[in-house]
């Protein structure tokens, strides 16, 4: 078959065939393609159809010799890469070959620059070890061992030694005899200070035991105490010292206890506290619990003494003609010895109750009550034998604080059997 042309048809008057590229846009005009084949195929095809045909024609012809013209450029690429590669392994080979020669020069076992040169400088006979020989030879004054081993000596070495002389406190002129006169200044002043302290102390509590103002610090300690003590109870506390009560504008009566309701069956039941920082005779002192119960309308009335004035025989507390009697040591209080004796104040209280709904066993309380007291006994000896017994203080206050967690043990089983039911 005749291969398909393109030819110009001279025609009058008409321009020549163009082609135009106006940026993404493709013109075609007066071209005329002479093949049978294509003609015929093109003129089975509508009318309406054949410019469509025609523009995908082109489109595809135009594709397929753009596409044979990156082959044929990749193909002139490969053949130069191929050539660069085989010029490139060429080179590498070259150059492995000099490395080699190099590195075996430098670096060979034996005959290399690097394993002769460390030879020479750490083998067993290299410049290193013997200069290390050398410097620590023992036998060599000049030596760094024997250098250090003459320093040390001029200043470790006997009584004539330098550190003898700087460490000797008895040595005019040494640190240690400079540090011992400042400790010793240091110490004088201290004592001097001390010494005018005490005095000074002992004249203000000199005079503060004459005044009133001691016993009104007393009275603080106390008040401190109670209030934590009513705090955890549900009791009320009131300062009455300075209040006048029911007889004739008295004052007696520091503390009025008033306890919990809930305890007392609504019953107003009251416990008074006097606090003692000055000595009294036992009948001088139930005289005046007796005129401060009436004053306060207490039940039972509480007296704290301090250590300084507490009657013979009494510490750490006591039962005494229905009333209870403690010692506080007020410069440091035991919070538990004034708890035990508020709670036996209150116990004393509930008892005297004639009305109650809870049958009250009153040979269990009596018993519960005496052995309180032993409990009592056996601490006062306790403390006999810390006095006494200063070697053995730690184990007998040890003793102490068991003794004193038993009597607490009492008073609350007590309290459970003056325990009061409420009304159904």
């Amino acid at each position: 078959m005749e291969p398909a042309r393109i030819v110009q048809l001279p025609t009058a008057g008409r321009a020549a065939p163009a082609v135009r590229v106006d940026g993404d846009r493709l013109t075609l005009e007066r071209i005329t393609l002479v093949d049978a084949a294509l003609a015929a195929f093109v003129g089975q095809r509508e009318e309406a159809e054949r410019p469509l045909l025609l523009e995908r024609a082109v489109r595809i012809g135009l594709t397929a010799l753009q596409d044979a013209g990156v082959s044929l450029d990749v193909d002139v690429v490969r053949r130069e890469f191929e050539g660069l590669l085989a010029r490139s392994e060429a080179v590498n080979e070259k150059a492995a070959a000099a490395l080699d020669v190099v590195l075996r020069q430098n670096f060979a076992d034996g005959d290399g620059r690097l394993p002769r040169t460390l030879e020479r400088f750490l083998g067993d006979r290299g410049q290193l070890r013997s200069f290390v020989t050398d410097l620590f030879d023992e036998g060599k004054r000049d030596s760094a061992i024997g250098r250090m081993r003459t320093l040390l000596g001029t200043y470790f070495d006997g009584d004539a030694s330098r550190l003898a002389q700087l460490l000797d406190p008895t040595r005019l002129g040494s640190p240690l005899h400079q540090f011992r006169t400042e400790v010793s200044d240091g110490f004088t002043r201290i004592n001097d200070r001390l010494t005018a302290i005490e005095a000074a102390a002992s004249a203000r509590a000199s005079e503060r035991a004459r005044s009133a103002a001691k016993g009104a610090d007393f009275e603080v300690v106390i008040e401190g105490l109670l209030g934590d003590i009513c705090r955890g109870a549900g009791d009320l506390l009131d300062r009455t010292g300075d209040e006048a009560g029911d007889l004739n504008r008295s004052k007696k009566g520091d503390f009025l206890l008033t306890i919990d309701p809930r305890l007392s069956r609504g019953a107003d039941l009251r416990v008074v506290v006097e606090c003692k920082d000055r000595p009294m005779s036992g009948r001088a002192m139930r005289d005046e619990l007796e005129v401060a119960k009436r004053n306060r309308d207490a039940s039972v009335a509480l007296v704290c003494f301090s250590t300084a004035h507490a009657p013979t025989g009494l510490a750490p507390f006591d039962v005494r003609s229905g009333d209870v009697y403690c010692v506080i040591d007020p410069e440091s209080p035991d919070p538990a010895i004034l708890e035990a004796a508020v709670r036996l104040a209150r116990l004393l209280a509930l008892s005297s109750l004639r009305e109650r709904e809870a049958e009250v066993d009153a040979g269990a309380i009596a018993a519960l009550l005496e052995s309180i007291r032993g409990q009592f006994d056996a601490i006062r000896a306790l403390k006999v034998q810390l006095t006494a017994i200063g070697s053995t203080s730690s184990a007998v206050s040890s003793g102490l604080d068991r003794l004193r967690e038993c009597v607490l043990a009492k008073v609350a089983e007590a309290e459970l059997e003056l325990r009061i039911t409420p009304r159904s």
